[in-house]
């Protein structure tokens, strides 16, 4: 960071970012892709339908072809969803396999000839932990020599006054930090039209002319510099790439939760990955941080329109990524994962209930897309990413829709008095048939698909003995897979009612709203558990009992589920419980290998972060003692617009109420003793609050 520079925001650098018509395509040219990108699709979209095809026709033939009913039917449909969907699973971790997808690494000579601004949107975050990451990876960058090639910015859309306070005093003492560093720029908005997308579209139009990409990261996301100057060489060597995708992997978290998805993702993500990369080629997709975006074409092909109809299917797009990439690679522009790309890190949900609320906002966002997907112009793969991430959210109800038409076929043959004599003339009876070796076939094929990715996944770090090192060694890594099997076995069947109750809200209009995500874990209070999950324990325990007197053959099948939810209230409760996870990481368990050595970023951000959190202390505490220092502090945050009391709601009513408080005071000084922190971030935002004029004029 330059010295002098005390502006929070640089000279604006306009760009136009025009909201794009759905229903009419812009011209474009689209090159073709490599023969292994067709291999790919060929195995794990082939491979899948085939699969299904010949599923479907042995379900059929499981029953008696004479007395099929609506009931059969039914439950042929729907396990022709589920077992589609885990066989373009276990398909897509093939195509992977067999035809990886082939990166060549950018020249490591090659100079930085553009600018890049690392864009983390923040709203009512952990200051300190967001601003460590971005002192890490700045300074990082600094030390590779690359400080001039990369300008950070912090797009705040915070709205709880407390976290704004905190906010300015950690821009603050980040720019301290980052002297000689790249520069830091922060700016809040007074209106959050759009949340995050809108976040970066204001960005976008005010200062994207200044840069040639933009890294968006999450609030929690962390980078390797190493990785970052890897992506701007790979896209300033492609000109047509838009948007080019790192595959970051969970880390950070302590929670039993946390660590069950930090596990899995570094065990199965990689070939999960590398098949996902392997099909869709230059069709990629956009997760929404840890991304670089060639600025121009974001500006001219990405802008979003607002959707018609009432929320939740209507109004501003809520998973804006996956439009996002859509329209870009409709303009012709390329759009790419390359799963080779390591150090990028991302958050883990701290429990169970803290990721049903996120997947909450996810999933009306994925079922939204059903409003994009006749857009005119969209790529094919544009359209099946669209579909995979509805069908990602429906699957559960399907599931559920699955196992109550089998219990209901059970139900009816239990109850119900075969008919073997259908006429008079009828000289032998019809026995009915049901071939349970033919369905016990199927349920071994479902699961073995099911298991295959974590299978593949499990097989390559035990055969490499750098990675199965890094896990602790192949015994770890085996017990680790079987721990997190039965675990999130255990986990799945709470999460499957919770998501379908989701779908109904959403289908029934009910809006998620826009609530601060939480990343810390805590011990769920047993009231909470019982309240969230009472009635998940009620039909576990339930359906039990009653299975075990009507048909104990069934209960056999259908005990891990019954299981799973009679224990939800204790396995959510401990989901989040830091000290469970604790005794897990003494023993060993689910060791990741971030949780063995942490990279060097990630200690290197804990102490930034650390350093940055007891500034913010003692800077708060100054701030309420001197109005000089809190003129001095205000001058350099950027002036919000008027704050509304209707519309803004709190911040405005912090800043009537300092101003009554201020005004009823001897004089400014003695007056900010008087006021809270909201208060005094409203006054930081606002020093004419320190004169009498100024106070005068508000409080009227």
């Amino acid at each position: 960071m330059g010295a002098g520079v005390t502006a929070p925001t640089p000279a604006p650098a306009p760009l136009a970012m025009p909201a794009q018509d759905l229903r009419r395509a812009p011209r474009a040219r689209f090159a073709s892709q490599s023969w292994r990108v067709y291999a790919a699709r060929l195995v794990a979209f082939g491979g899948a339908a085939a699969l299904t095809i010949y599923a479907s026709d042995q379900m059929l033939r499981a029953f008696d072809p004479e007395g099929v009913n609506a009931l059969q039917l039914a439950l042929r449909a729907l396990f022709v969803l589920t077992f589609g969907w885990i066989a373009f699973s276990g398909c897509s971790t093939i195509a992977g396999l067999l035809f990886p997808p082939r990166r060549d690494r950018g020249d490591p000579g090659a100079p930085l000839t553009t600018r890049t601004a690392i864009v983390m949107p923040v709203y009512n975050e952990d200051a300190a932990a967001s601003f460590g990451a971005l002192s890490a990876m700045g300074r990082g960058l600094a030390a590779l020599g690359h400080a001039e090639a990369f300008e950070i910015f912090i797009l705040s859309d915070t709205r709880d006054p407390d976290a704004w306070a905190r906010e300015t005093t950690a821009f603050a003492a980040l720019r301290r930090r980052m002297q000689g560093g790249p520069a830091i720029w922060w700016r809040r908005r007074a209106v959050n039209r759009g949340r995050k997308a809108g976040n970066v579209q204001d960005f976008v139009e005010r200062w994207g002319a200044r840069y040639d990409f933009m890294l968006v990261l999450d609030a929690d996301s962390l980078m390797e510099p190493e990785t970052i100057v890897e992506m701007v060489r790979r896209m300033q060597a492609a000109p047509r790439l838009a948007l080019l995708q790192s595959n970051p992997a969970l880390a950070g978290g302590t929670t039993p939760f946390a660590r069950i998805q930090q596990f899995a993702g570094a065990v199965y993500g990689r070939v999960v990955a590398r098949g996902v990369a392997a099909w869709q080629g230059t069709d990629g997709n956009f997760w929404g941080h840890n991304a670089l975006i060639r600025m121009r074409a974001f500006a001219e092909s990405a802008g979003l329109p607002e959707l018609r109809g009432r929320r939740p299917f209507g109004g501003h797009i809520l998973s804006h990524d996956f439009v996002e990439a859509a329209l870009l690679r409709r303009a012709g522009w390329d759009v790419r994962m390359d799963p080779d790309l390591g150090g990028s890190w991302e958050g883990a949900p701290p429990s169970l209930l803290t990721s049903a609320a996120r997947d909450r906002r996810w999933a009306q966002g994925n079922v939204q897309h059903a409003a994009v997907l006749p857009a005119a112009g969209l790529r094919l793969l544009s359209r099946v990413h669209f579909l995979i991430g509805i069908g990602a959210y429906l699957v559960s109800p399907i599931w559920l829709a699955m196992i109550l038409v089998g219990l209901a076929l059970t139900a009816q043959s239990a109850l119900l008095r075969p008919e073997y004599f259908s006429d008079a003339v009828q000289l032998f009876p019809r026995w009915p048939r049901f071939d349970s070796e033919r369905m016990a076939w199927l349920f071994a094929g479902s699961t073995a698909l099911l298991l295959l990715p974590k299978a593949l996944g499990a097989l390559e770090a035990a055969a490499r003995p750098e990675l199965a090192a890094r896990f602790g060694g192949r015994g770890r890594v085996a017990g680790g897979v079987g721990l997190e099997i039965v675990l999130s076995a255990l986990l799945a069947p709470a999460l499957m009612l919770i998501q379908a109750r989701q779908i109904i809200e959403i289908l029934l209009g009910r809006d998620s709203g826009w609530k601060t995500q939480e990343r810390a874990g805590s011990v769920l209070p047993w009231r909470d558990a019982l309240s969230a999950h009472g009635w998940h324990a009620v039909i576990g325990l339930g359906g039990g009992a009653l299975l075990w007197f009507v048909q104990p053959g069934v209960l056999v099948w259908l005990s891990p589920i019954l299981l799973g939810l009679a224990l939800a209230p204790l396995l959510s409760r401990l989901s989040g419980d830091a000290r469970a996870g604790s005794v897990m990481a003494r023993r060993g368990l689910l060791d990741s290998p971030e949780d063995r050595a942490k990279p060097d970023i990630a200690l290197a951000a804990e102490a930034a972060a650390a350093s940055i959190g007891r500034e913010m202390a003692t800077g708060l505490a100054d701030l309420a003692r001197s109005p000089r220092l809190l003129a001095d502090h205000a001058a350099a945050i950027e002036p919000p617009a008027p704050l509304d009391p209707q519309r803004d709601g709190e911040p405005a009513l912090a800043r009537l109420t300092a101003a009554a408080k201020l005004a009823a005071a001897p004089s400014a000084e003695a007056g900010l003793g008087w006021l809270t922190l909201a208060e005094r971030a409203a006054v930081a935002a606002c020093p004419e609050l320190l004169t009498a004029g100024g106070r005068a004029r508000l409080a009227a």
